[in-house]
């Protein structure tokens, strides 16, 4: 009798311990920004692999804010070395974030583990950037800091101590049951011993993701070529061929800024030699002197896996995993000795000699294509940990590179997570959905991550023109021609469109570089989804009756997503359009918006069909929206130029815009080397609209021209 009750007494005791949960506390660290220790966290996280510094000075200015009421009620258990995280959740509660998704954007009812990895078709957790951190719009975002997969149950899990449980409905009699009844919770599971959360709070959901940009050191300021377009060429390049490859640009009068060399300018590749093939780039020095001087940028594709070959082999070796990858030796980038190693070499091989910056590959999966999880590192890390900041540090530390050299860069990446929003990288993949391209574009701005629409190929002129359309309103507007050496006027019979769009894309670099500029600043993402948008939100307020995809269609497609259009900066909104698409639905904020090209109002909160016909992408611009353009031309400006100013104005408002200006390509902004130039248009005696602008002597614009795009319609 007595061996039957032990264990029955301690399986009694395990649940009891089991079932016990205990508040989190939340100690402020910034404005609006609270955080909170469990258990013990460990020495590797996401945010220390990304390093930045938090801009509390930006932060104070977003004002005070008061630690979210609902949040006070979170909680956490211990247990098995594993963090169970509790998110209360109100009924009517969105959620935005997790990562970079391609097919979702509103995340609430999902389940998914965040692992770093090649997307491979399904919003599963598994991405080139699963950053943990989500968005509510009732007005706060919650950050877990782990190296870690976490699993989240993003209102999934139905709690049996619910305070608010959903109502148990009969299948068989009740219309209204429904397969995933309503959960009051976010939950996540950590498999660590402890972790650390941020919490932090907004106004609205985008002052929520503007704390959390701004408390990893703000958004990345691109140098102005990496905003102008580049051309990736085909694996085997020479250094004739990419010499043909800029004249041929230059003759059917296309832009470029910087041209990317793909694996065959090594030696060795798949693994790395990283130094320079000399029969196909006899005089590396000389050949990116001579693109420098005709106003092209480098940038040098690279995984990081070391070949025999490699002149530091030897130096590295003592410092690498116990797996390869590629069958080269896998860096422990967390040792000095190798990022001295890695330092010393680009700097005097690439850097040193004029290389723009890189293209860092093969650092997200897959599982077969990188060490597994059962690796470990010399420093201690578990391949786990490693996976998921890998391309964090490599970021990092190249970064750092050339800012040392008071340098900035411009480069793409294939794994990233949170902390990457300072990191001057564009996330870019081997997937190629168009559609699923553009909800990534979305769900980028709540990630704190670039991303880009890259065009590879088509099966037609028209997907062609469409998919070169959607990637001149990204961060990053590139042709990657690695494979089948396409250029931009293969299609012939949009040859004409596509120049069209590629030369406004140099056209609205001023207004694209104040976007950057108010990444830096003030935390808000250059590309915005739509719940970003306050206009957004009210229109979508506005519309609470009875849901009906004829007579209430704003309200379906706020309840079913908008992940098909988004903001480009404050006032431009961009509708893509996919090939075989003759017609849309474009969801306009509230205001009135009107149409880029023409000027003519377009609506105001409400759904419009559109059908523009082939030759341009929709744009629209936001009543009193201001759009500042410089002419057209084959490379982005440079530090010298001084150039003429179109301002267009639209709508009937009268309104204001703070133009950004520095020189383009150092880091003399930081020390307060920089212009905002105050753009207005007001109203005369006689209510005419009047475009004001004072030009201060360091401006690098002259002569500005006012165009009132709507005014006398």
């Amino acid at each position: 009798m007595k061996l039957l009750v032990l264990p029955v007494l301690i399986l009694l005791l395990t649940t009891v311990a089991v079932a016990q949960e205990s508040r989190i506390v939340w100690q402020p660290v910034a404005s609006g920004v609270w955080s909170a220790k469990i258990g013990t966290p460990e020495q590797m996280d996401l945010l220390k692999a990304a390093g930045g510094k938090p801009r509390l000075d930006a932060l104070e200015k977003l004002g005070a804010a008061e630690l979210p009421a609902a949040l006070k009620d979170s909680g956490f258990q211990i247990n098995r070395g594993q963090v169970f995280l509790r998110f209360p959740l109100r009924e009517q509660e969105e959620l935005f974030g997790f990562g970079l998704n391609f097919q979702n954007v509103r995340q609430r009812g999902r389940t998914m583990t965040l692992h770093v990895d090649h997307y491979g078709g399904k919003d599963n957790g598994r991405t080139h950037a699963p950053v943990p951190f989500y968005v509510s719009n009732a007005g706060y975002g919650v950050l877990v800091n782990s190296a870690r997969y976490i699993t989240v149950y993003a209102g999934t899990g139905l709690r049996r101590d619910s305070a608010t449980p959903p109502k148990i409905k009969d299948r068989n009699t009740d219309r209204t049951w429904e397969a995933q009844p309503v959960s009051d919770s976010v939950e996540m599971l950590v498999p660590a011993d402890g972790v650390e959360v941020f919490l932090f709070a907004g106004r609205s959901p985008m002052e929520v993701v503007q704390r959390y940009n701004l408390f990893n050191g703000g958004g990345v300021l691109p140098p102005k070529w990496g905003l102008g377009f580049t051309h990736r060429m085909p694996t085997l390049s020479t250094a004739d061929d990419i010499r043909r490859e800029v004249a041929a640009f230059a003759e059917h009068g296309f832009p470029l800024d910087f041209i990317g060399l793909e694996p065959g300018w090594q030696t060795k590749s798949y693994p790395c030699s990283f130094d320079w093939d000399k029969g196909r780039f006899p005089d590396p020095e000389a050949f990116a002197r001579e693109m420098l001087q005709k106003g092209v940028r480098l940038n040098l594709w690279l995984n990081p896996y070391i070949s025999p070959d490699s002149p530091i082999y030897n130096a590295v070796k003592p410092y690498t995993a116990t797996h390869n990858v590629w069958n080269g030796l896998v860096p422990d980038f967390t040792l000095d000795s190798v990022q001295r190693a890695y330092k010393d070499f680009f700097l005097s091989r690439h850097i040193g000699i004029g290389v723009s910056g890189y293209k860092i590959d093969e650092v997200d999966g897959y599982d077969q294509w990188l060490w597994p999880d059962v690796a470990r590192f010399p420093s201690g890390l578990d391949g786990e940990q490693m996976r998921q900041v890998y391309g964090l540090m490599l970021q990092r530390l190249t970064a750092e590179w050339f800012h040392q050299r008071n340098q900035r860069t411009y480069g793409l990446v294939r794994g990233s997570n949170a902390g990457a929003s300072a990191l001057p990288y564009v996330i870019y993949n081997d997937y190629y959905d168009h559609r699923d391209f553009i909800t990534a574009l979305v769900n980028s701005s709540f990630a704190g991550v670039l991303w880009t629409p890259e065009v590879r190929a088509s099966k037609s002129g028209e997907e062609w023109l469409r998919r070169m359309q959607s990637v001149c309103f990204s961060p990053m507007a590139m042709l990657n021609a690695w494979s089948d050496g396409t250029k931009p006027w293969t299609f012939k019979e949009v040859e004409s469109q596509v120049r069209e769009v590629d030369l406004l894309r140099m056209q609205l670099l001023p207004y694209i570089y104040t976007t950057f500029a108010q990444y830096h600043f003030e935390g808000k993402p250059p590309v915005r989804a739509m719940y970003l948008v306050d206009d957004f939100v009210q229109a979508a307020q506005a519309a609470t009756s009875k849901l009906d995809s004829t007579a209430n269609p704003y309200a379906v497609a706020a309840k079913q997503g908008i992940k098909d259009q988004f903001m480009l900066g404050d006032n431009l909104l961009v509708a893509p359009m996919f090939a075989g698409q003759t017609s849309r639905k474009v969801y306009l904020p509230a205001g009135n918006w009107y149409d880029f090209y023409s000027g003519k109002l377009a609506g105001s909160g409400q759904v419009i069909d559109i059908t523009p016909g082939l030759d341009r992408i929709p744009l629209y611009v936001k009543d009193g929206g201001l759009i500042p353009m410089i002419p057209a031309a084959m490379r982005a400006p440079r530090s010298e130029d001084i150039l003429p100013l179109e301002v267009r104005h639209y709508g009937m408002k009268e309104s204001s815009f703070n133009l950004y200006d520095d020189d383009g390509e150092t880091f003399d902004y930081e020390n307060g080397e920089f212009t905002w130039l105050a753009l207005q248009v007001k109203k005369d005696a006689s209510g005419n609209l009047k475009g004001e602008a004072a030009l201060p002597k360091s401006a690098r614009y002259r002569d500005i021209k006012w165009t009132l795009m709507t005014a006398g319609r």
